[in-house]
C-alpha cells in the first residue's frame, strides 16, 4: 500500500470520526450557495438602481435607524461564533454542548427577526410600504428575504436540535448540522453585506 492511500484512508477515517459529510454532499451545497448569491445579487443590484426613487416619499437617509440596525447586526454577528461552538463541541461528542449552542444560535437568529419586524413597523408607520415607492419596493423585497432565509435557517436549527433530544447524535445528523452550519454562516455573510451597502450606505449615500 503506498503511502498517498495510507494518508487517505486516515483522512476518511478522520471525516468519518467527527461527522463531516461526504464530499458530495458539500459540493450540492455550495451549488445551492453559488445559485443564492445570484439571487441576492441581483436584489442587491436591483435595490441600488432604485434607492433614489421615493417618490418624494421617506429616503433612505431619513428613515434609517443605524444604532439598531447596528445592534441587529451584531445579534446575527455573534450567532455565527455560536453555531461553531456548537460544531465544536458535536466534533467533540459534547452532545449536551452542542444542543446549547445550537439553542443558543436560534435564540439569537430570533432576536434578529424580531429587530427586523421592529423596523418594518417603524418604517411602515413612516410612510415607507412595499407600494410607496420603487426604493420601498426594493428594501423590503431584498431585506424581506433575507428576513426568510434567517427564518428557515432558524427552524432548520431547532429541528436538527429535536432531533438529537429526541434521538441522540449519528454520523448522519452530525453531518445535517455541520451543513446547516455552513448554511448560517452565508446567511450571515450575506447581511453584513446588505448592511454595508444599503444601510451604511444608503445613510451617507
Amino acid at each position: 500500500m503506498s503511502t498517498t492511500d495510507v494518508v487517505a484512508q486516515q483522512a476518511h477515517a478522520t471525516q468519518a470520526e467527527i461527522g463531516l459529510p461526504k464530499d458530495n454532499r458539500i459540493l450540492g451545497l455550495w451549488i445551492f450557495l453559488a445559485g443564492e448569491c445570484a439571487f441576492f445579487a441581483s436584489l442587491i443590484g436591483t435595490y441600488l438602481g432604485l434607492h433614489g426613487s421615493t417618490l418624494h416619499g421617506p429616503t433612505s437617509q431619513s428613515i434609517f435607524d443605524l444604532p439598531l440596525t447596528t445592534v441587529a447586526t451584531l445579534i446575527l454577528l455573534t450567532s455565527s461564533l455560536t453555531v461553531v461552538l456548537g460544531v465544536q463541541a458535536m466534533q467533540r461528542r459534547d452532545v449536551r454542548g452542542m444542543q446549547i449552542w445550537l439553542w443558543v444560535t436560534a435564540l439569537l437568529g430570533l432576536f434578529f427577526l424580531e429587530f427586523q419586524g421592529y423596523e418594518f413597523f417603524t418604517f411602515y408607520n413612516k410612510g415607507l410600504t412595499l407600494h410607496s415607492s420603487a426604493f420601498g419596493s426594493a428594501f423590503f423585497t431584498l431585506t424581506g428575504f433575507h428576513g426568510l432565509h434567517v427564518l428557515f435557517g432558524v427552524f432548520w436549527i431547532l429541528l436538527l436540535l429535536f432531533q438529537s433530544l429526541k434521538h441522540g447524535i449519528n454520523e448522519e445528523r452530525t453531518s445535517k448540522v455541520f451543513i446547516a452550519s455552513l448554511y448560517w454562516h452565508f446567511v450571515d455573510v450575506v447581511w453584513v453585506v446588505i448592511f454595508t451597502l444599503v444601510y451604511l450606505g444608503g445613510k451617507v449615500g
